[in-house]
């Protein structure tokens, strides 16, 4: 009789087990981010009234948002310490704000999308909470660490997360103030907190800008997260705009219209200028320099860009009565479809080699 070989490999379920502390333990603190892409994606499809899409970005964002949490809870019970270096980190830190910008999206998705408040307020408050925790750490952590980077090495466009993350506190509360107004307290916050959101990109920007202009940039420098520059302010047109269509039935917002629209319309044109010049540096390493694309988490924070200059720049043009703007979200939001789709696909195969390799 021939000897047997015996299957050393392990069970189905120890593989998987593996495989899910492996993704735990090395997660990238910016992942969020895939839920912010898909969230805002899906709401811009829901504006422009395209079919099927937006409801089933919401499913596949609510299992990614489940999956996210549990990878981001284990990493806390089995890693603390790589959950704490990160935190500290200057590249990497400014990630955790996706776990804002994430839940407060989700939340303005569900409501546009699956027609429902219940579970968007909750999350609201989620966002909120999590806001608090995670703006404090970061900016104490990076602030008393020791060994500070040089401005380099130190700063990118992910910085910019931490304005992204307030002003979507702004854009939920305001999607969930459209049938009755909220509390004189919570219209205050909301215009405080676009204020704070105002105050974080005036104050970022201008280091970024100095990072990209007069120090020696490498391809690998330029990476997906500098599309947050021009995120950051369609976000920021966005939270404007839905605070100018709750101007009525919000009385506290009344005397701050003139102000609101000036500063959208601001943060509406500095986005559109980034576009270019964006693209222009995307040329030059993926092109020019030949650098190949490869699936990376950073990519959804290119992604997320570009859905929410669609969805921002549809409502500013009903904000501000514009009509002849809807001529760029009819285009922007076949990009930035195609852009998710993309993305999502580099994340199944990258899920499915990683699956391979575990085995």
């Amino acid at each position: 009789m021939l000897p047997t070989v015996t299957d050393r490999r392990p069970p189905a379920g120890a593989a998987a087990a593996r495989m899910v502390l492996n993704a735990a333990e090395h997660l990238f603190p910016g992942y969020f981010a895939l839920v912010m892409a898909t969230g805002v994606v899906s709401i811009a499809c829901q504006l422009l009234a395209i079919p099927a899409v937006p409801g089933i970005l919401l499913v596949i964002n609510w299992i990614a948002y489940g999956v996210l949490w549990l990878l981001t809870l284990l990493r806390l019970w089995r890693y603390p310490g790589k959950l704490a270096a990160d935190l500290s980190n200057h590249q990497r830190a400014p990630g955790f704000f996706t776990i804002v910008a994430g839940t407060c999206v989700l939340g303005t998705q569900t409501a546009i999308v699956g027609q429902t408040s219940a579970v968007p307020v909750a999350l609201w408050y989620v966002g909120l909470g999590a806001w608090c925790l995670v703006m404090y750490s970061f900016f104490t952590a990076v602030t008393i660490r020791e060994r500070k980077p040089s401005l380099a090495s130190g700063i990118n466009g992910a910085w910019l997360i931490a304005a992204v993350a307030t002003q979507s506190l702004v854009v939920l509360q305001g999607t969930l103030g459209t049938a009755a107004p909220p509390s004189q307290a919570i219209q205050f916050l909301c215009l405080a907190m676009f204020m704070i959101g105002c105050m974080l990109y005036l104050a970022i920007i201008p280091l970024i800008f100095y990072r990209l202009t007069f120090v020696r940039l490498t391809t690998h420098d330029f990476s997906p997260p500098y599309w947050i520059n021009m995120g950051a302010v369609a976000i920021s047109t966005l939270a404007g705009s839905v605070l100018l269509m709750r101007a009525e039935s919000w009385p506290l917002l009344g005397e701050f219209v003139p102000f609101l629209k000036g500063f959208t319309v601001f943060f509406w044109a500095a986005a559109t200028w980034w576009i270019p010049f964006l693209i222009a540096l995307m040329i030059w390493r993926y092109l020019v320099r030949g650098d190949r694309l490869r699936y990376e988490p950073q990519l959804w924070g290119m992604v997320f860009p570009l859905g929410m200059y669609t969805t921002s720049t549809f409502q500013l043009s009903r904000a501000l009565d514009l009509p002849f703007l809807l001529v760029i979200p009819r285009a922007f939001v076949l990009v930035a479809l195609t852009a998710w789709a993309a993305t999502f696909a580099g994340l199944v195969l990258h899920i499915l080699r990683s699956a391979v390799q575990v085995r």
